[in-house]
C-alpha cells in the first residue's frame, strides 16, 4: 500500500479514537459533575454565594460539623447501617442459597419457579407497595427497622445473578466433589460459594445501595423520628424551617454518598470480575 493510502486511513482512526475519547469524557463530565458540583458547594464559606463561581474562595469543612449538630445524624447513620447490614447478610445467604437451587438441583417444577420469578421483575415497587405494607403492620413491624428491611431481604434479581455464576461453574467441578463424597451442603460451601466472589460482590454492593438510598419505603413505615433512616433524615434537614443553607443540604447529601463510595472501591475488583463473567444475565 502507498504512503498517500495509508495516511488517510490513519487520520481516520485517529479521528475514531478521539471521538471515542471525547464521548467518554462527556460521559464522566455529566455523570460526575453533579457531585463534584455538591461537594464544592458543601465546602463554600458561610458567606459565599453557591453559585458564585466554582471554586469556593474560602473552601471549609465547617459544615460537615454544622450538618452533625443540626440534626442527629450519627442516630440516622446508625439505623441506616442496621438495615443495610441485615439487607447484606439475608441477600447473600437467600439469594446464593436460591441461585443455587434453581442452577444446580434437579426437582420437579423449577421451570416454573424461575419463570415466575423472572415474571415478577415486570412489576414495579409500587404495584405492590401497599400490600406490602398492609403485610407488615399485620406483623406489627411497623416503625420497625425489621419492617424496613424485610421487603428487601432478598431480591429476585439477586437470585438470578447467583444462579447465573454458578451455572457458569463447569459440571465436572462438581461431579470430581461428589466422586471425592462432598454431599450437597459441601458442594456448595466449599465448591460454588467460592467460585462466585465476583458475583457475590454485585449482590454485596446492590443490597447495600438498595438499603442505603431507600427513601419512600421508609417513609411509608417510620414515623418515630427516633428510627428515621439517613434518607428520612436529610429530608428533616432540608425541610427545617430553621435551615435555609444549600451548603448544609449538600454536606449532608456528600455524608450520605461517601459509604456507598468506600463499600464500591473496596469491592470494586470483585465487583467487576462478576460483571464479566456474565454475572448479570440470565
Amino acid at each position: 500500500m502507498s504512503p498517500g493510502a495509508a495516511h488517510p486511513g490513519r487520520a481516520r482512526r485517529r479521528l475514531g479514537l478521539a471521538a471515542r475519547y471525547g464521548t467518554l469524557l462527556l460521559m464522566l463530565a455529566v455523570m460526575l459533575g453533579p457531585i463534584v458540583w455538591q461537594f464544592l458547594t458543601s465546602i463554600r464559606g458561610r458567606t459565599e454565594n453557591v453559585y458564585d463561581g466554582v471554586l469556593p474562595a474560602q473552601p471549609t469543612f465547617d459544615n460537615y460539623v454544622r450538618v452533625a449538630e443540626s440534626f442527629p445524624l450519627l442516630q440516622y447513620v446508625g439505623n441506616t447501617l442496621v438495615v443495610a447490614v441485615l439487607a447484606i447478610t439475608s441477600n447473600l445467604l437467600f439469594a446464593a442459597m436460591g441461585g443455587y437451587a434453581l442452577s444446580r438441583a434437579a426437582w420437579k417444577g423449577r421451570e416454573v419457579v424461575f419463570t415466575v420469578l423472572v415474571a415478577t421483575l415486570m412489576f414495579p415497587f409500587e404495584s405492590v407497595m401497599i400490600s406490602m405494607f398492609l403485610t407488615v403492620r399485620e406483623m406489627g413491624l411497623v416503625d420497625t427497622l425489621v419492617g424496613v428491611w424485610l421487603p428487601g431481604a432478598v431480591s429476585v434479581l439477586n437470585i438470578m445473578i447467583m444462579r447465573a455464576a454458578f451455572l457458569a461453574v463447569p459440571k465436572e467441578v462438581e461431579e470430581a466433589a461428589v466422586l471425592d463424597g462432598a454431599g450437597e451442603w459441601t458442594r456448595f460451601t466449599r465448591v460454588f460459594v467460592p467460585s462466585a466472589k465476583g458475583a457475590l460482590a454485585v449482590v454485596c454492593i446492590t443490597s447495600f445501595m438498595g438499603a442505603w438510598d431507600d427513601f419512600l419505603w421508609p417513609l411509608l413505615v417510620l414515623t418515630d423520628s427516633d428510627h428515621y433512616t439517613l434518607q428520612l433524615g436529610l429530608k428533616t434537614l432540608a425541610g427545617a424551617t430553621t435551615v435555609n443553607d444549600q451548603r448544609l443540604i449538600a454536606a449532608g447529601a456528600m455524608a450520605a454518598l461517601l459509604p456507598m463510595m468506600l463499600l464500591f472501591f473496596a469491592l470494586q475488583r470483585f465487583f467487576f470480575k462478576g460483571v464479566g463473567e456474565g454475572a448479570v444475565k440470565l
